[in-house]
């Protein structure tokens, strides 16, 4: 059944209130039945204000000068966002765009300081930097990396080392190499990388024929509540370098360009070795491929993937045992304690505060089934890579960061809302954005 405007625009509202009621069920079923875990259950030194909400932080209510900060970019981007999306050339709006989010990541990390909320954030026990001043032999430290992947022995790898593939610790080890060493370094480094999804998402739609959506994605994309965990997290840099591939993958399959499919297949290669969940951005890949129509696209993305699978291979790290290897250390870890029933559908209410009440009530408009318009096909790849990662039970909590990579693809969905309403929408993603970050203090 069709709607009327008027109705469709209840509808969107009646679906947007639903995301934040499920966010609230989700943290109620996870209180009344016990299935969230908090305090000493995730940390021995946590306080039992720590927990699952779902999403993974403290309970700790909070106003910091930056708060003003945060509070004026989100007003100035709701009020001549949409405006600015329209007029600028096509070169501005872009700079603008990119601007627009790291003056945001950082606005909301600012809200606890410098140290707390920027350098430490990849400085702590479980952490990468821990590992990369121990690191003075590349080489060996691939052909080894593997057999330390487990825990329980005497030099298993911190958390987030085993949990990733060595593509993920090599990023810093080489930023250390160049002399951008240290936590706010790599803060920095990773908030600049995340950032640039507000880039490469719109030239990726702009790139598959629809500038108009390109354009009005800037602000969405910009004000992603996710920008919370895109500052400061490796995740940000996963999803920016990854969209970026996504982005090169699609000038070239629109284009012909050989080398831009090329390149697109050398940095999405990359990603499967920065995560391993990442190999899900297959999905929207192929949604590429999907609205250009372009299959040889394939013959030029997929040589450029495996080149650097075989490169790592060669190395001595194969992906696919360390892949193994993960699963079960996953399960040597708090991952045995989150009980499936509960995390298979309260993941999706942590997806939902990282991609705000507009990208769910864009859903709500998005065709599942054709493939004439490209937002409809990308959004419905990101469907598929989380839906897939939740329920493979690989993905129990925190996935609003480790999610995020796939998250900001969501939030394209937003362009089909009304242009009338846009402004609205902007500022229910600053609202829930400014009102997460300043009640709970997440781990990330």
């Amino acid at each position: 059944m069709v709607l009327a405007p008027p109705q469709q625009k209840r509808a969107d509202l009646v679906t947007g209130a639903a995301a934040v009621a499920f966010v609230i069920l989700a943290a109620a079923v996870g209180f009344l039945t016990g299935a969230r875990n908090y305090g000493a259950d995730l940390h021995p030194e946590a306080g039992p204000r720590f927990g699952e909400y779902p999403v993974l932080a403290d309970l700790y209510p909070r106003v910091a000068p930056a708060s003003l900060f945060a509070v004026v970019i989100a007003i100035a981007a709701v009020v001549w966002g949409p405006v600015l999306a329209e007029r600028l050339r096509w070169g501005a709006l872009l700079a603008a765009g990119y601007a627009l989010s790291v003056a945001w990541i950082f606005a909301l990390a600012l809200v606890d300081g410098w140290q707390r909320g920027v350098a430490h954030k990849l400085a702590s026990g479980g952490e990468y930097l821990g590992v990369v001043g121990k690191i003075t032999d590349i080489p060996l430290f691939l052909s080894t990396f593997a057999s330390r992947i487990l825990d329980f022995q005497p030099d298993s790898w911190p958390t987030h080392v085993s949990g990733h593939p060595p593509g993920a610790t090599l990023v810093f080890v080489w930023l250390d190499r160049i002399g951008l060493s240290g936590g706010g370094a790599a803060g920095v480094v990773c908030v600049l990388a995340g950032a640039a999804v507000t880039v490469a998402m719109p030239v990726t739609v702009a790139a598959l024929g629809r500038v108009d959506l390109a354009r009005i994605a800037v602000p969405f994309v910009a004000l992603l509540p996710g920008a919370i965990w895109l500052g400061v997290s490796a995740d940000a840099m996963f999803a920016g370098v990854t969209a970026c591939g996504i982005a090169l993958f699609a000038l070239g399959a629109s284009r012909g360009g050989r080398l831009f499919c090329l390149a697109g297949g050398v940095v999405l290669g990359f990603g499967i070795f920065l995560s391993y969940g990442l190999l899900l951005m297959g999905p929207i890949a192929l949604a590429v491929v999907l609205v250009t129509k372009n299959w040889r696209a394939l013959a030029y993305a997929v040589p450029g993937a495996l080149a650097v699978v075989a490169v790592f291979a060669l190395a001595g790290f194969w992906w696919l045992d360390g892949y193994g290897l993960v699963v079960e250390r996953y399960y040597q870890g708090i991952a045995s304690h989150r009980p499936y029933w509960y995390w298979v559908w309260a993941n999706l209410a942590c997806l939902t505060l990282a991609v705000g009440p507009s990208a769910v009530a864009g859903l709500r408009r998005t065709d599942f089934l054709g493939f004439r318009e490209p937002v409809d096909v990308l959004v419905r790849g990101a469907a598929l890579a989380v839906l897939t990662a939740t329920v493979s039970g690989l993905s129990k909590a925190e996935v609003e960061r480790i999610w995020l990579p796939f998250a900001v693809w969501l939030v394209l969905a937003a362009v089909k809302l009304p242009r009338a309403s846009w402004r609205w929408w902007l500022a229910a993603q600053a609202g829930v954005a400014l009102v997460v970050d300043h009640v709970l203090l997440t781990t990330w």
